[in-house]
Parts: C-alpha cells; sequence; structure tokens
C-alpha cells in the first residue's frame, strides 16, 4: 500500500511536539508518551534506516533532557534513557515484522497474479478489424481472481467472445472459470453457431458441478453473454443466458443497449425446463464499440443506492477511438460512483470495429 507524501511526516511531528511538551510543561517528561509513538509509527509506515534514526533522535533528545534536567547519572535519568531505547527497539521490531508481512503479502499476491494469467489471460489486441481491450477488477484486492470471466478467439465463423460470472467467490469460483474458458477455447473452432457452444459449456460445467457437494451443485449457476462478430465484422450476433445485455457505443457518441428479447437462463439451469433462446442479431457500425460488463458494473451502487447504469452514464462522452479508451472511462466512472471499496468483482470487454485498413 501507498501511503499520502504527508504521512512519512508525522514521526518528525511527533517528535518535535514531544521535545517541546517536555521542554514547556509544568511537570517533567509529560511529551515522553509523544516520543514513542514517533518511533512506533515510524515503525510501522517508514523504512527500517527512517525508523532507526526515528529512535535515534528520540534517545538523543531524552538525553539532552536529562542532562538539562541534572538527572544524567542518576536513577530517573537512567531510567528514561532506557526506556527511549526500548521505544526505539519496539519500533524497529515494529518495523521488521510488517516488513515480514509485506514479503509474504506480496509473495501470495504474485502467485495469485501469475494464476490470474494462467487462467484468465489477456484477449488478443486485435481480431481483423477489430480492436480489443479488457480489464478485470476483483472484489478483493489481495486476491486478484474471482469468478468473472471472459475470452475471445478468431474462428472460421468470426470472432467469438465470452463474458461471463460465476456465482460465488474464492477458488470454486476459479475453479468454474478455469473449466468455462477452456471449453469455449476448445469448442468455439468448430461450434456451428452459438446455441451449440452454449450446450457444450453448460455440460463442461455439469460434469464439473457433479463433483462438488450437493450445496454446490444446488446453488451454482454460470451467467454467460456469448457473442459472434461476423467475418466481415458488420453484423453482430449475440446470445443472452441470464447476464447483464451489452452495450453499443457508436462515433456520435450515442449508447445502445443491446437487449434481447427473450433472454435464456443462466448455464446449468437448463433442467427448470424454461425453452431455449436463439441469438439475436445486430448491426455493427464502423467506429463502434460492443462493451460487456458484469453485474459488477450493473449492480454498483452509489451512496443512496441507486444502480449504476452505463448506457446513461457513458452516453455523450465519446466519440471513443479505442476500446481501452471506453474502458477507461467507465472503470473510473464506477469507482466514483461507488465512493468506496467495491462488495463485487468486475469484468469488462471492449471490441471496436476499425474501417477496413487500420
Amino acid at each position: 500500500m501507498t501511503w499520502p507524501r504527508y504521512v512519512s511526516f508525522a514521526p518528525t511531528a511527533l517528535i518535535v511536539a514531544g521535545t517541546v511538551w517536555n521542554v514547556l510543561s509544568p511537570r517533567e517528561y509529560w511529551g515522553d508518551p509523544l516520543l514513542a509513538a514517533a518511533v512506533v509509527t515510524a515503525g510501522a509506515l517508514l523504512s527500517l534506516p527512517h525508523t532507526v534514526a526515528a529512535g535515534a533522535a528520540v534517545v538523543l533528545v531524552e538525553l539532552a533532557l536529562t542532562v538539562k534536567d541534572g538527572y544524567f547519572g542518576h536513577v530517573v535519568g537512567t531510567l528514561t534513557l532506557t526506556d527511549a531505547v526500548f521505544t526505539a527497539c519496539v519500533g524497529i521490531g515494529v518495523n521488521r515484522v510488517i516488513a515480514r508481512h509485506g514479503r509474504r503479502l506480496e509473495a501470495v499476491r504474485s502467485v495469485a497474479e501469475a494464476a490470474q494469467r494462467a487462467v484468465l489471460p489477456v484477449p488478443p489486441a486485435r481480431a481483423g478489424p477489430l480492436t480489443i481491450a479488457a480489464v478485470y477488477k476483483a472484489a478483493q484486492i489481495e486476491a486478484l481472481i474471482g469468478g468473472d470471466a471472459y475470452a475471445v478467439q478468431d474462428t472460421p465463423y468470426g470472432t467469438r467472445l465470452l463474458i461471463a460470472d460465476v456465482r460465488g467467490k474464492g477458488l470454486g469460483a476459479v475453479g468454474a472459470v478455469s473449466v468455462l474458458l477452456g471449453t469455449f477455447r476448445e469448442v468455439a473452432e468448430h461450434a456451428p453457431d452459438l446455441v451449440v457452444l452454449a450446450d457444450h459449456l453448460e455440460h463442461a460445467l455439469l460434469k464439473e458441478a457433479a463433483r462438488r457437494d450437493e450445496d454446490t451443485r444446488l446453488e451454482g449457476f454460470v451467467t454467460a453473454l456469448l457473442g459472434e462478430v461476423t467475418p466481415g465484422a458488420d453484423r453482430l450476433r449475440l446470445l443472452d443466458r441470464g447476464h447483464p445485455p451489452p452495450y453499443l457505443l457508436t462515433p456520435d457518441g450515442a449508447v445502445t443497449t443491446l437487449a434481447t428479447d427473450t433472454p435464456g437462463v443462466p448455464l446449468c439451469m437448463s433442467g427448470l425446463g424454461a425453452p431455449r433462446t436463439g441469438p439475436q442479431e445486430w448491426p455493427f457500425p464502423v467506429g463502434g464499440t460492443l462493451l460487456l460488463v458484469t453485474d459488477g458494473v450493473t449492480e454498483a451502487r452509489d451512496r443512496s443506492g441507486a444502480f449504476y447504469e452505463p448506457a446513461d452514464r457513458l452516453a455523450g462522452r465519446g466519440p471513443f477511438r479505442q476500446p481501452g479508451e471506453v474502458i477507461e472511462a467507465l472503470v473510473r466512472d464506477v469507482e466514483q460512483w461507488i465512493g468506496g471499496p467495491r462488495d463485487d468483482d468486475m469484468a469488462v470487454l471492449a471490441l471496436t470495429r476499425n474501417a477496413v485498413g487500420r
């Protein structure tokens, strides 16, 4: 964690305040608690050299005060100096403990980041006339990974894409994401249409769920949105399986919600007997951007409890030349809307159709 710059001056301010208080107070050494707090604060917030410097400064201040007050060489002066040295040692000990935990946390974060890159790799930057960008924000910042997923793959049928949200968090959700993305990459190449692709994804997820406990099988499901950009990149086909609809941003700054007429049930819930729905098609204009999100965006709330609505918030902010610009504007706006820490994972995928030859 990066502390604000002014925090580094806190130990110095405490040392100065404690020294002045000791000098000016009617009772001797009333400022000692401030001096002790300065060393502990330095140990908690600053580096080891700064902590040692703060401890040495406190010892020197106490030495000067004992000499000034005539206590040097007496029991009171010796005890005062001993307390100062002990305080300095405590500050150094605090610094070492925090540094050790920081190294452990950094190691865990690096492992989690490697796992995220393996399970959820960055999509290709280009696919034919499409420019692609994506971002993943976990609700638990230390974890880096969670239950949201996205994928883009160039196939003989066009560029196929997926964005999904696995119910739950933690390692169970990560395992389902791994199965989901692995199946998508394998089947997207040869599935004749999006309905067949969705069936394969559900079958793989159900097989994975069969190995889990009964409560997980009963409660587990995955919302997903499957897409297909035709080989000429002039049309979009979308198949909704209980997922928030995507948005189409046009060069004139308009934002349209591409909600299907009959969204299907989430994956792993076909046993409920709901009818199978097919994909729906829209035109994809040159310069347009297809924006896909998870419910970490659409269910983000402000302090009054109002939900975030991308179509309203992004309208008129364009034109966006690159999909990364759309994502950057969206993520920044969502964070401002929430005004605090997120309570859900957030995945965003954007594809921009460029003119031929760009």
